[in-house]
């Protein structure tokens, strides 16, 4: 059995980097080379987040909970764009928003063939940040 974070891992982390790199490069004028630098990742990379060749999974996309991601992943990237905030701490809670609204459920259930474990991941991660 897959545990939540290697799902996260293999298919909503490149999904949801897909979509922040497109917001950023279209919404705010971001170059590629400054998407990857705040990724942490390869120019390349980008480029294939940019050309669809990396993170589209439809298991993710057409999920009905996905516009509610989208939605976080276009205000975290207004927040890195203009206030300065932290790309891991966004990665976070826009998983967190995945969670929370079906999505790592559907993945569970289309890709694995399994019910969701009742794992709580949010309850950890506001107790480590007390």
């Amino acid at each position: 059995m897959k545990i939540p974070c290697e799902v996260v891992v293999w298919y909503l982390l490149p999904t949801i980097r897909r979509g922040m790199a497109k917001e950023l490069v279209s919404v705010h004028g971001y170059t590629q080379s400054k998407v990857a630098k705040t990724f942490g990742v390869t120019d390349a990379a980008v480029s294939q987040y940019l050309r669809n060749k990396r993170g589209e999974y439809d298991v993710v996309t057409n999920c009905p909970g996905y516009p509610s991601v989208l939605e976080e992943i276009t205000a975290a990237a207004s927040r890195i764009a203009n206030s300065g905030s932290d790309f891991a701490t966004e990665m976070c809670n826009i998983c967190m928003a995945a969670k929370s609204c079906g999505v790592l459920a559907k993945i569970y259930e289309v890709e694995l063939g399994y019910k969701y474990p009742d794992c709580d991941c949010e309850r950890q991660m506001i107790m480590k940040s007390e």
